[in-house]
């Protein structure tokens, strides 16, 4: 909605600024530059009133016909005005045909004066053919104008239009486009034809700008740049490079067979299939990748990052959301502040039967924690460090026999050679948890991930503008203040791995029914010690409040009084698809004296 409504202001500006401020200004230089041998075609004109009287609207329409010849370009310019452009039928004569509609909301006596001075210019010229078209200049003050193109172009035909106030609609263009409005939308089909992408390895075959509506198209066959000052950017799929960024919208294509930039402020990325070398950015959103046989750079402000399958080297960071990597085939960089790593480690069989990484791999999380599953004949060197909660922190497959080092301050480390050895593994977590189980261990839930995320990604087409909400249609009965939980693929990893789901502070304080504040220990307060306690608890399906572990505090006498105080707490059991489910989360306790 947000990006929606900075549409609408946008172009609500543009029209007054362009009508009112400026008296609807021309492209002056254009037209002298044209007016010694330009046709001007009014084939047809009339001004009549538009419905019922009381309207008192008025209206103009213009049409023309050019000769030209396949493979020029039609070059447009109008400082109002929407436009749809479609293709002749294959085997047709080529011919450029065009018509225009232009409404007003001034009086009949007014409009007709005004109405033909409306200004539309068409002519060949030597790259094919040029249409400029003007409202008349300087019209009464507070005078609204609505003005709709429509042109044929024969099918191979080049586009460049640009008009300062509009939509922009095409049907298949066998040509390159450039497309640019500075306050509508933006929808186009295919673009390009066989063989373009070789012939353009210098510039994209199509340039969409818009600076606040939407850009749709479809397949183009080669590259594309497109820019949104705000809407989103909807792709089929691109054969060639792809530079798309948006100022907040979502982005979403179902492939790319170049290299690609994809950035947004705060949108979702989505990418169905890669081929090379993909950098994406969003300040906040979802990253969602399929199949990517080249690499991968991803960065989101906040969200989380879900890749299916990536065939090089691959580098991923959130702020704060999960992490889910369902086959890392090469080595692999990932970090997040406060979610969930989950990662199936699955390179290329080597002939040796043993499988390596392609070089050095982390994977780090702040306070969440890491899951890997690895395969039984990976040859690799692994380290598990957790910095504080000790040697518990740590779970592995009995068979992997990892080794501990526990320096006593609540950091302990493991580690293991599997399978003789091999490019390094790293696992760091500062307060959460670190599991290492097999691959064969669990296969339905990577299954369910994958088809999940291939089912996610063919649906991408359907733009929506409001990401992912608490589900209210759950038949439980729950009051407002503590909502069902939301099913989604974090909290089905997090169900599976570690018997719950995770929750904020805030939420979980509201599940709460009983929660009377941990006592100050005597010996602490005589003492004027004072401080923080951060616990890891558990809401269970009964109601009780467990204490799993201690996150941060350093004074003995303070973590166990503030253990011992919420060990009393209940709460309201958490439900998610119809079933009652634990809820984990974290306490901050404070201890202050009275000055």
């Amino acid at each position: 909605m947000r990006s929606l409504e900075r549409r609408g202001e946008f172009r609500n500006k543009m029209i007054q600024r362009k009508k009112i401020r400026l008296g609807w200004r021309s492209v002056v230089s254009f037209r002298k530059s044209a007016c010694n041998f330009a046709i001007l075609l009014a084939l047809s004109s009339s001004v009549a009133s538009a419905g019922h009287p009381a309207s008192q609207r008025a209206a103009i329409d213009r049409n023309g016909v050019l000769n030209t010849r396949e493979g020029l370009t039609l070059k447009f310019i109008a400082d109002e005005g929407s436009v749809k452009i479609v293709t002749l039928e294959r085997g047709a004569t080529p011919v450029v045909r065009y018509s225009v509609h232009v409404e007003t909301d001034l009086k009949i006596n007014q409009a007709q004066q005004i109405l033909e001075r409306y200004s539309v210019s068409a002519r060949n010229s030597p790259s094919g053919v040029e249409i400029v078209s003007a409202l008349p200049p300087q019209p009464p003050h507070g005078a609204q104008f609505s003005v709709h193109f429509e042109i044929t172009v024969p099918t191979n035909y080049n586009l460049d239009v640009n008009t300062e106030v509009g939509d922009i609609e095409t049907t298949d263009i066998g040509g390159t486009a450039s497309l640019v409005t500075q306050g509508g939308n933006i929808r186009t089909m295919r673009i390009g034809r066989n063989g373009m992408q070789n012939a353009a390895l210098d510039r994209p075959v199509a340039k969409l700008v818009t600076e606040g509506g939407h850009i749709q198209f479809g397949d183009v066959l080669g590259g594309v740049s497109a820019f949104t000052a705000g809407g989103h950017i909807i792709a089929g799929f691109i054969s060639g490079e792809a530079n798309l960024h948006t100022g907040g919208g979502h982005i979403r294509a179902a492939g790319i067979g170049g290299r690609a930039d994809l950035a947004t402020e705060g949108g979702n990325i989505s990418v169905g299939k890669a081929a090379k070398f993909v950098v994406v950015k969003t300040g906040g959103g979802q990253i969602d990748f399929g199949e990517v046989d080249g690499s991968v750079h991803a960065q989101t402000g906040g969200g989380g990052i879900r890749v299916m399958y990536v065939a090089g080297p691959m580098e991923v960071e959130s702020s704060g959301g999960s992490i889910c990597l369902t086959r890392v085939a090469s080595s692999v960089n990932a970090a997040t502040g406060d979610g969930t790593i989950t990662a199936w480690i699955s390179p290329e069989a080597q002939h040796s039967g043993a499988v390596h990484l392609a070089g050095a791999s982390q994977l780090s999380s702040g306070s969440g924690d890491i899951v890997v599953f690895l395969p039984r004949n990976l040859a690799a060197n692994i380290e598990a460090v957790v910095e504080t909660g000790g040697e518990k922190r740590i779970e592995s497959d009995p068979a992997l026999a990892m080794q501990f080092n526990n320096s006593g301050h609540g950091v302990v480390k493991g580690w293991l050679s599997l399978n003789g050895g091999g490019a390094p593994l790293r696992l760091k977590t500062t307060a959460g948890r670190i599991k290492l189980q097999f691959i064969d261990s669990e296969t339905g839930l990577r299954d369910s991930l994958i088809r999940e995320q291939r089912q996610r990604l063919e649906n991408a087409s359907a733009v929506t503008t409001t990401t992912s909400t608490i589900t209210t249609t759950n038949t439980v009965t729950a009051t407002s203040d503590a909502p069902p939980l939301e099913s989604n693929w974090v909290s089905r990893i997090e169900l599976a791995l570690l018997g719950g789901v995770r929750e904020d502070s805030d939420a979980f304080q509201r599940r709460l029914t009983y929660k009377p504040y941990p006592a100050y220990p005597a010996s602490a307060r005589k003492g004027g010690v004072e401080g923080r306690v951060r616990l890891q608890v558990r809401l269970t399906q009964d109601g009780r409040v467990q204490v799993e572990k201690v996150v941060e505090g350093s004074e003995p006498s303070l973590v166990d009084a503030a253990i011992a105080g919420i060990k009393l707490w209940h709460g309201r059991p958490a439900y998610m698809n119809d079933k009652k489910v634990d809820v984990i989360s974290t306490v901050t306790v404070w201890f202050h004296l009275r000055r």
